[in-house]
């Protein structure tokens, strides 16, 4: 496995402390002795699978242009410069979901995927930004990376349907990436990737959920909670000499009620659902399912995390809370030992749970999680 011999060579705590969602910061030989876990042959054969998103870009004619793949091998034939980029890589080759271990100093349920690219000499992207933080990995060959101004939603774009190219990018910094080298670039912040060479590079990309969508979760959460029977009331209130004014109040009875209602909200799950939630459709096989739910009964392995799973859990006062895919569901404290353990070795072997396996809580767990598609039994 890639990760138990490949180590980040950073000072972790004092990324988090000055550079995390802040500024960038160049990570030079970030990973010794680095081979990539694909080839650019490999990547261009996974941008041809029909259930891969992949996307195809070049800049012809004074003109940004992009084709979505699937491709075929002629595709790939062009007499300018082009970049291939193929989503959420991980999901789909164990081998690059690995390189998420890297960052584990940082929860997994803020990892969104990791993008791969591959790019001919002078091919790039464009100038744009991101609204997340992004670890860029560089594979084989060479690019040159432009870091500019800070971004934001008023930040002029240059016309164009599907891509968000920067109208004037404000060149203040230059990196040129080589392999095993790590650039951060946090969100907002404009960049630049040229490739100097043929190259491919990888793109640890990091969610972070909309405020917006926050606060719509909660409010579903809320009412579900509150029911149809809750309505305004102002006992005792003056009388009114103007019937048809709105007092003052009237409005901070109205907000005080609110608070009251917003004061009732029991449970937090909301969030754990929200930021688990799968970007990509995950398709099961029931009857795989059924038979790793056989397994389990009947004597396994190991189970191991799905490359695309989304898992997570939180503790309360009396249970735990775990969130797979984006569905919760409570379980007794017992399967908390087991859990940090699959979260953090990405596996549980049968041999180290002999013990565990006669607590029903845990059994339960694994079933759920493999109906979820979360876990693969072997």
């Amino acid at each position: 496995m890639i990760a138990s011999s490949w180590e980040l060579n950073f000072n972790r705590g004092k990324f988090l402390e000055y550079h995390w969602q802040s500024k960038p910061l160049l990570m030079r030989n970030a990973i010794s002795q680095f081979k990539p876990p694909v080839s650019s042959h490999e990547l261009a054969g996974m941008a041809m699978e029909e259930d891969v998103e992949s996307r195809l870009i070049e800049y012809r004619n004074n003109e940004w242009r992009v084709h979505f793949g699937p491709f075929k091998s002629g595709d790939f034939s062009r007499d300018q410069p082009w970049t291939v980029l193929v989503q959420a890589l991980d999901h789909y080759l164990p081998a690059v979901a690995e390189l998420r271990k890297l960052i584990d100093f940082i929860p997994q349920w803020r990892v969104d995927d990791i993008m791969a690219s591959y790019a001919t000499a002078g091919a790039s992207v464009g100038p744009h930004y991101d609204n997340y933080d992004v670890f860029l990995l560089q594979g084989s060959g060479e690019r040159l990376w432009k870091l500019g101004q800070v971004c934001d939603d008023t930040t002029a774009l240059l016309s164009h349907d599907e891509l968000r190219i920067i109208d004037t990018f404000e060149t203040a910094e230059e990196y040129l990436l080589r392999c095993g080298d790590i650039l951060y670039v946090p969100a907002g912040i404009a960049h630049w990737g040229i490739a100097q060479t043929e190259c491919t590079t990888f793109s640890i990309g990091f969610r972070a959920p909309r405020i917006a969508d926050m606060v719509s979760r909660w409010t579903d959460h809320l009412l579900e909670q509150l029911g149809s029977d809750a309505f305004y009331c102002d006992a005792k209130r003056t009388m009114m000499t103007r019937p048809g004014e709105i007092q003052q109040s009237d409005l901070e009875r109205a907000s005080a009620q609110l608070r009251a209602a917003l004061d009732q909200a029991d449970s937090n799950q909301w969030f754990g659902e929200l930021v688990t939630e799968p970007h990509y459709s995950l398709p099961q096989d029931q009857d795989d399912v059924i038979q790793a739910l056989s397994l389990l009964k009947d004597g396994f392995q190991a189970v191991e995390l799905a490359p695309a799973a989304k898992l997570a859990w939180q503790q309360d006062a009396k249970s735990i809370l775990v969130f797979a895919n984006g569905e919760c569901q409570r379980f007794d404290t017992s399967v908390l030992p087991s859990l940090i353990i699959l979260c953090h070795d990405w596996r549980l072997n049968a041999s180290d749970l002999d013990t565990a396996l006669l607590d029903n809580s845990l059994v339960a767990l694994l079933g759920y999680l493999t109906e979820r598609g979360v876990i693969c039994v072997t």
